[in-house]
């Protein structure tokens, strides 16, 4: 009885927990259905009336398409440099033996933590400078500073956690430390590398900041920015807005489905003391 009352409590907590975090979901899903007029007048949570007026609204008037594109590129680039430059610095730190390492990772965290709205003017000067504002490599370098310092801090805590032997025995065999890292290392690596590239993908998905900063049009605004600007001279048209923001999640549910099972053995290997 005891053991049986415990599964029903753990199955009751984790039911709240669920509805909890699905309950924004569907509220924005179903209001996303609703004509205009409703949405004030009369929510429900079960509407009797639905439209699919907002979704062509955004894809037909507002030409949705092209932030998404834009984000799609800005954070797959991004990924895919900072786990790039991210995943040989870590195995540098978490290996090498290399003097003043806590420093380093000291000052890769506070990187990191650094708050953005610090640094946009002198950004900005730099990449006007270099004609880069209102371009795709304008928001993925600012992008990198953010993502790259978050990659080496997880990869590091990861690296720690693989074992030694192979890679000291390939070294032993003639191979080069970087050959080591390529062929052994890296393989071992997929679920922390999976996880930090989920991260990375996450943080250059929501960003807002840079990307309204630093883009002058459309034709390089990404979707937080375009969902931001949803609005009229007199009112905001919150059917386009809730729709859009559920057509924004569905690429992130798609990277995180894709990579579920190397989140979580990413997210364990690495949570683990080196």
């Amino acid at each position: 009885m005891p053991e049986t009352s415990s599964r029903v409590s753990v199955a009751a907590g984790l039911g709240v927990f669920l509805l909890a975090a699905a309950w924004p979901l569907y509220w924005v899903a179903v209001s996303s259905f609703t004509p205009e007029a409703r949405l004030f007048e009369s929510p429900a949570l079960v509407p009797r009336a639905l439209t699919l007026d907002h979704y062509r609204a955004i894809f037909v008037e507002r030409d949705f398409w092209v932030p998404i594109r834009n984000s799609i590129v800005v954070s797959t680039a991004t990924t895919a440099l900072a786990l790039g430059v991210g995943a040989p610095c870590a195995y540098a730190l978490a290996r090498l033996r290399l003097p003043g390492t806590p420093v380093i990772l000291a000052t890769i965290l506070a990187v990191s933590m650094f708050p953005q709205v610090a640094i946009i003017s002198p950004l900005f000067l730099v990449l006007r400078t270099v004609g880069l504002i209102d371009t795709y490599t304008g928001l993925v370098l600012p992008y990198l500073t953010f993502s790259t310092p978050l990659t080496v801090w997880f990869l590091v805590g990861f690296f720690r956690q693989l074992p030694r032997e192979l890679e000291e025995a390939a070294v032993m065999d003639g191979a080069s430390r970087f050959r080591a890292f390529r062929e052994i290392a890296l393989p071992l690596a997929w679920p922390g590398l999976a996880t930090a590239g989920v991260l990375a993908f996450l943080y250059s998905w929501n960003e807002f900041l840079f990307a309204l900063s630093f883009t002058l049009g459309p034709e390089r605004q990404t979707v937080p920015v375009a969902i931001a600007l949803f609005r009229g001279q007199y009112q905001v048209s919150w059917g386009q807005v809730l729709a859009a923001s559920l057509v924004a999640t569905v690429p992130v549910a798609v990277v995180v489905l894709v990579a579920q099972r190397r989140i979580v053995q990413g997210l364990t290997l690495g949570g683990v003391k080196g």
